[in-house]
């Protein structure tokens, strides 16, 4: 019998082969759906899409806040203002991208142009579902996971150093520039030095409206009025540092880990290679531990939050380095959970900033604060931090520009901030340091600013 596999093809037959593939359907499709995409979205899904989301909106009048409905939305939304801010000239590779998917909904909610059932789901979906804490605390375990010994340890220990130093020098300049632009020392430190470094809305700007309705016989509402858009603020120009700090990185690669604090050890490049090992026979079940490792992980912060007060983030925080320095789980389930990150930030970041920019980014705050005294001390504040930031750690053995883009979010708007700061630098593997300087150092200026304001006026 003879063997069909081998019998040589003609021309006639090769010619058929080329003929059949230059079909539009299925092969150009198939080029349509790998060669273009908006994000990580094939084009041609991404436009059916964004047809079923307006075909919903237009027949039924409302748009369910329903996961898989969500998902399609903030995907479609999140990636088109992404791809947005990429494609801007110049500023499109200094973050220009995380600025865009946060703001430009904030803006077309402001304005109308969104469409209210989008809006209304959305904002329903995402204080109903608190998907931000799902995202952050896949992206700070897997990164945790992530991280050598020695990193882990000592940029702890020394990541303190910079961001002290920055905020001191920060705090120096900010009142200094206020003061030369007319302003008192008193309304420039409270009212927009402090704000900016308090560590975003929930854990800062709220904290700090109650205290100074309570000490300085304000009304609440009016206090948060002032110090909510200068939060916003000091967390947009840390997005832009951000992205600068990651363009300077590309151009100067010795000043730099791309995510890392500081070189690794010999002993730490071994051991990274056997984790990428691991990674490589990872199976499905393996992703699943992974994210169920960062589920367990912030139930526990979840509860230390209720008997310590600590935020649930950084208690998880915590509980992940302990499993991590303890070898608390095998070398497979820790690259299931350094996947889980790698998904997370691919996949899950712009449809998080668009649900951030459409429910809880008040537009007209930020334009309210547009004002030029405002902004520049801001600018003078935050730069100031972050070139601290940047020259202290150097001298301390890290990779500068990491440590810097850890100052620029001491200035951030909270988990959100955090999360539009690091994509902006391309760094989200900076995301526990990050939540110590936003919630730790936040919490610290807050109370410690109160403290001493409590006690001047009485």
């Amino acid at each position: 019998m003879t063997d069909l596999t081998s019998v040589p093809k003609t021309e006639k037959d090769s010619n058929h082969d080329v003929a059949s593939k230059t079909k539009f359907w299925p092969y150009g499709w198939w080029k349509l759906m790998d060669d273009y995409k908006i994000g990580v979205i094939p084009l041609p899904l991404f436009i059916i899409a964004g047809i079923l989301i307006f075909t919903e909106v237009i027949v039924t009048g409302k748009l369910p806040s329903e996961i898989v409905v969500m998902v399609v939305t903030c995907a479609f939304f999140g990636f088109l203002c992404g791809e947005i801010g990429k494609r801007l000239p110049i500023v499109g590779k200094m973050g220009a991208a995380a600025i865009c998917a946060t703001f430009i909904p904030s803006a077309l909610v402001y304005y109308g142009i969104l469409p209210s059932p989008i809006v209304e789901a959305t904002t329903k979906f995402y204080k109903d579902t608190h998907i931000l804490y799902l995202y952050i605390c896949c992206i700070i375990v897997g990164s945790i996971m992530n991280m050598d010994r020695r990193t882990l340890i000592q940029g702890f220990l020394r990541i303190f150093v910079p961001m002290a130093c920055g905020e001191i020098v920060g705090m120096l300049v900010g009142v200094g520039m206020g003061v030369l632009l007319g302003l008192t020392p008193f309304e420039t430190f409270f009212f927009l030095v402090l704000p900016i470094m308090a560590g975003g809305v929930g854990e800062g700007a709220i904290p700090l409206s109650i205290g100074y309705a309570a000490i300085l016989g304000m009304e609440q509402g009016d206090a948060l009025g002032r110090v909510l858009p200068i939060v916003m603020l000091g967390g947009l120009t840390g997005i832009i540092c951000g992205g600068i700090l990651n363009r300077l990185g590309k151009m100067y690669p010795h000043l730099t880990g791309n995510g890392r604090l500081m070189p690794p050890s010999d002993k730490d490049q071994l051991e990274e290679a056997k984790t990428e090992k691991v990674e490589s026979k990872m199976d499905v079940t393996t992703f699943a531990s992974g994210v169920l490792l960062a589920a367990l992980l912030y139930m526990v912060g979840m509860i230390g939050h209720k008997v310590t007060g600590i935020p649930a983030p950084v208690g998880m925080l915590f509980a992940a380095v302990i499993v991590k320095l303890t070898s608390g789980v095998s070398p497979k389930v820790l690259s299931g959970s350094q996947v889980v990150y790698k998904f997370f930030q691919t996949s899950v970041t712009y449809p998080i900033l668009f649900a951030v920019g459409v429910a809880i980014t008040p537009w007209h705050r930020i334009v309210e604060a547009f004002t030029l005294t405002n902004l520049i001390v801001i600018v003078c504040t935050v730069v100031s931090l972050v070139t601290t930031g940047f020259f202290v750690s150097k001298k301390l053995g890290m990779y500068p520009i990491d440590a810097a883009v850890i100052s620029c979010c001491q200035s951030g708007q909270g988990g959100t901030g955090d999360v539009a700061i690091l994509t902006a630098a391309e760094r989200m593997e900076l995301m526990p340091f990050a939540q110590i300087a936003t919630r730790i150092g936040g919490a610290i200026n807050v109370s410690v600013s109160l403290l001493i304001l409590g006690n001047f006026l009485v």
